[in-house]
C-alpha cells in the first residue's frame, strides 16, 4: 500500500503541464533520493517565485520591480512595440538577439468561442500606451493559428487609424505552432523581415 503523503505528491506534480502520473512518480522518487538541502531549495525557490514576481506595469512581463529590465533599459528603441501573447514568446524573440524595442503583453488572445474577449485580455492597456504617442511601429507577433490571427486582426482594426505602423512576422513560422517553440534562427529572420499589414 502506498504513503498517502507519497500519492498527494504524485497528485500534484502530475498538474503540472507536461507531467503525467509516471513522470510525477519518478520525480517523487527522485526527490526522495536527493539531499535534503536541494529539496528545500526547491520549495523555496518555488514560493519566491510567487511571492516577488508580479507584472511589470509597462509592458505586462515577469518582473521582480515594478518595471521589467526591458522597460528600464534606456538602449531599447521605445518607439518599437512588439506586442505579443505570453512572457514565454518574449524569452523566444529575446533569444534571437534581433529586436531592440520593446513589449506589450497581451496574456492571452482573443478566442469568443472559450469566452476570451478584448476585456480579458491587455488590449485596453495597449491601447494606453499607444495614445502617448511614441509608439511609430506596432508589430504583432501572435502566433500564427485561428486565434492569434483574430486578435492581429481586432488590433490592426484599433491601431490603423492612429496612423502607426503595423508589421507581422515575416513567414517562415508555421502556421499553428507556438512561438515558444520556434528556434532562434527561424525567430531572428521572422522579426528582422516582418511585413506591414
Amino acid at each position: 500500500m502506498t504513503p498517502e503523503v507519497f500519492k498527494r505528491a504524485i497528485q500534484q506534480l502530475s498538474k503540472l503541464p507536461g507531467v503525467g502520473e509516471k513522470t510525477a512518480s519518478r520525480l517523487v522518487f527522485f526527490i526522495l533520493k536527493t539531499d535534503p538541502s536541494y529539496v528545500k531549495n526547491l520549495c523555496s525557490s518555488l514560493l519566491s517565485l510567487r511571492e516577488k514576481l508580479k507584472l511589470c506595469e509597462e509592458c505586462f512581463s515577469l518582473s521582480e520591480t515594478n518595471l521589467c529590465v526591458i522597460c528600464k533599459n534606456p538602449s531599447r528603441d521605445k518607439s518599437l512595440l512588439c506586442v505579443i501573447e505570453t512572457p514565454q514568446d518574449l524569452v523566444a524573440i529575446e533569444k534571437s538577439r534581433k529586436f531592440s524595442g520593446i513589449y506589450h503583453i497581451l496574456h492571452g488572445r482573443l478566442s469568443p468561442l472559450d469566452g476570451i474577449t478584448p476585456n480579458k485580455i491587455k488590449i485596453d492597456e495597449l491601447l494606453v500606451r499607444l495614445k502617448r504617442g511614441a509608439i511609430r511601429e506596432v508589430i504583432l507577433a501572435l502566433n500564427p493559428n485561428m486565434e492569434g490571427e483574430t486578435t492581429a486582426l481586432y488590433l490592426s482594426k484599433l491601431i490603423k487609424p492612429r496612423g502607426i505602423k503595423i508589421t507581422h512576422l515575416a513567414q517562415g513560422i508555421p502556421m499553428g505552432s507556438d512561438l515558444e517553440y520556434i528556434d532562434e534562427v527561424t525567430m531572428g529572420r521572422a522579426i528582422t523581415h516582418r511585413i506591414e499589414l
